[in-house]
C-alpha cells in the first residue's frame, strides 16, 4: 500500500476522515438524502472529491461549509482531520435571549425566583 496521498477520494470516506460524521453509514445517508453538495451539485456517496472542492454538509452539529485542502480515506486523530479542510462556515449569530445569571452557590431557584426569571425572558404575561 502506498503512503502517498491519493488524487481523489470517495466523498463518504472523506466526510468521516474529516470527522464531519461519526460513521460511514451516516455520511452515506446524508449524501443520499441530499444534505451534502460538492461545488453546488448534489453529491452521491461515491463521488470523487479532490483538493479545492467546496463541500456544504448538514452535519449533526449544524450546516458546515468546507473547502477541501487535504485528502484521507481513514479516520484519524482530530489534529489530522482539521488539516483536511478550511472551515468557511460563518459564525453563529449571538443569542438575543437575555442571560439570567445566578450567584454561584445560591442553590436551586425558588418558585418566586423562577417567576421573576420567566418575566425577564418574556414567558409570563403579567
Amino acid at each position: 500500500m502506498s503512503t502517498l496521498t491519493p488524487a481523489t477520494v470517495r466523498l463518504d470516506k472523506w466526510l468521516i476522515a474529516s470527522r464531519m460524521f461519526k460513521t460511514r453509514t451516516l455520511a452515506q445517508e446524508a449524501c443520499d438524502g441530499g444534505h451534502v453538495t460538492v461545488n453546488d451539485h448534489a453529491a452521491a456517496p461515491g463521488r470523487a472529491v479532490k483538493s479545492g472542492d467546496l463541500v456544504v454538509a448538514a452535519t449533526p452539529g449544524g450546516k458546515r461549509i468546507l473547502r477541501i485542502t487535504g485528502l484521507a480515506e481513514r479516520r484519524g486523530p482530530t489534529e489530522l482531520a482539521r488539516t483536511l479542510y478550511d472551515d468557511l462556515t460563518p459564525p453563529a449569530p449571538p443569542s438575543e435571549e437575555p442571560l439570567a445569571l445566578r450567584d454561584r452557590g445560591a442553590g436551586r431557584p425558588t418558585k418566586r425566583d423562577r417567576r421573576v426569571l420567566d418575566r425577564t425572558r418574556g414567558l409570563l404575561d403579567e
